[in-house]
């Protein structure tokens, strides 16, 4: 009896515990990862199971290879779209800050554009705007992180066209009144003030109740003393200050003056600083 009976719990045991097993293995969807079947690799819910798995551990690069792997063979699926999508949301997820590398913006748009071209109206449109939109308003951080850094560094040029390219491509943006204060900065900087009044005009008109509204304010009340000590230095002077040139706003930006070409606009005498020539044609 006591053989019989240890050979029936023996023979039991195998399989309960292979039972729990595979039961473990199934509660976690751990077996897509497991194997190589031709089933695996073509199946559409396995290889979108695989892409959400990687995607949900926070390992993008892979999510990305089995989204883009169910693009190629199933365009035309229900899920095509989402994959798409999913495609644009890995790269953006792979962006880490302002002060890295913007190319996982530039391809989350890529991405996303291209998902609203190949499935215009798809139930992800809307997201993908304004996914969009997140990685422009990124973007837009990022040139005044690195137009700021110029601006410490007193690379006043560098930084001026920084802020400059923001008010040209995001000028609707929540950077755009810290750009264009310090547009005006880096132009007094380089001794333009007639161009830093100008901007400070337009900060005052266009962002009023900016945080940096009453900054831009207490720089043109400066700026007009100054010009105020420099009419009365002018007038009592026998030298005119000959190589002084006018502003001439640029036609392809009619409210914002343009960055002055280092080899044309402005001499070295107008900016009051000295500059030497770059073998790129930049002012150093």
């Amino acid at each position: 009896m006591l053989v019989s009976l240890l050979a029936v719990g023996c023979s039991s045991t195998p399989k309960e515990q292979a039972s729990a097993e595979k039961k473990a293995v199934g509660g976690t969807d751990e077996q897509i990862f497991l194997g190589d079947t031709i089933e695996k690799n073509y199946d559409p819910n396995v290889i979108m199971k695989r892409g959400e798995a990687f995607f949900d551990k926070e390992e993008y690069s892979e999510a990305l290879v089995e989204y883009n792997h169910f693009l190629d063979l199933h365009k035309t699926h229900v899920l095509a779209p989402y994959a798409a999508f999913k495609i644009g949301e890995s790269h953006f997820k792979m962006a880490k800050s302002i002060d890295r590398d913007p190319e996982p913006l530039n391809k989350a748009i890529t991405a996303l554009e291209r998902m609203r071209k190949d499935f215009p109206g798809s139930r992800y449109d809307a997201q993908a705007q304004q996914k969009i939109q997140e990685c422009h308003d990124w973007l837009a951080q990022m040139h005044l992180f690195v137009g700021q850094f110029y601006y410490r560094r007193e690379s006043y040029l560098a930084a001026a066209h920084r802020f400059e390219q923001i008010m040209k491509i995001y000028p609707d943006k929540p950077v755009a009144p810290d750009a264009l204060y310090f547009l005006a900065l880096s132009y007094h900087e380089l001794g333009a003030d007639d161009w830093a009044a100008d901007n400070l005009t337009l900060l005052a008109e266009k962002y009023p109740t900016s945080k940096v509204a009453a900054d831009g304010r207490s720089l043109m009340a400066k700026l007009g003393n100054k010009k105020s000590d420099t009419m009365i230095a002018k007038d009592s002077s026998a030298t005119p200050f000959s190589d002084a040139r006018p502003y001439a706003p640029s036609s392809s930006s009619p409210d914002l003056p343009a960055i002055p070409n280092a080899a044309s606009a402005f001499s070295a005498n107008v900016l009051g600083q000295s500059f030497t020539a770059c073998r790129l044609g930049a002012w150093c």
